[in-house]
């Protein structure tokens, strides 16, 4: 179980939000809500560890998260907002980059695998710069489909993507939480995800 108790976030001087506590369980999605500036991106970088809160404690199976630390990360995937995609490797290269980054092994059929299920056959050896927007946030999100990490952190996943590619990734998160995984996400649209899964959080 993912847990937070008491956050507060100060930008600044600035406090963007304070007080904010959930609980989020196996199989479940929480949906993060607000208007820009409203610190969506920094609740999610606390949440993978890569901020600590001004205020408040995160824990992860009851534990905080400061002191599992490398253990609570294994057991997570970012994806940011900017997607973090290299325009001078090929899509499977940057997949398999990604993927060591993060400290696993990933071969070169798992890359194109993933990025086939993502609709990008055919263009696994193509340079990223010659993708546009959405087939490289489809890049970045193959990630998803390799490890078995139990929590997902996708902040802005649906930016550029077309309908198509929307199904496909609901599709993926579904199959996640249907497997007992977890979800946190940020996005100005709501998800067609299972009925019953999603816990909604907004921040003002």
């Amino acid at each position: 179980m993912l847990e937070a108790s008491n956050l507060e976030c100060v930008r600044g001087e600035k406090s963007l939000f304070r007080g904010l506590s959930f609980r989020l369980g196996a199989g479940a999605c929480l949906m993060v809500q607000g208007a820009n500036g409203s610190g969506k991106t920094s609740l999610l970088r606390m949440l993978c560890g890569l901020s600590p809160p001004a205020g408040g404690e995160i824990r992860w199976g009851g534990t905080p998260i400061r002191e599992l630390a490398e253990d609570f990360r294994r057991e997570l995937i970012y994806c940011g907002h900017a997607g973090a995609v290299k325009d001078d490797l090929t899509a499977q290269e940057n997949v398999r980059m990604s993927a060591r980054l993060a400290g696993q092994a990933a071969g070169e059929d798992e890359a194109r695998g993933a990025l086939r299920s993502l609709g990008l056959k055919g263009r696994e050896d193509l340079p990223a710069r010659v993708l546009s927007a959405g087939q490289k946030r489809r890049v970045a999100l193959a990630r998803l489909l390799l490890g078995k990490h139990r929590l997902w952190i996708l902040d802005e996943p649906l930016t550029a993507l077309d309908k198509a590619a929307v199904a496909t990734l609901c599709g993926m998160i579904d199959a996640h939480l249907a497997s007992g995984g977890m979800a946190v996400l940020t996005s100005h649209q709501e998800l067609p995800l299972a009925a019953g899964r999603i816990e909604h959080l907004r921040l003002d």
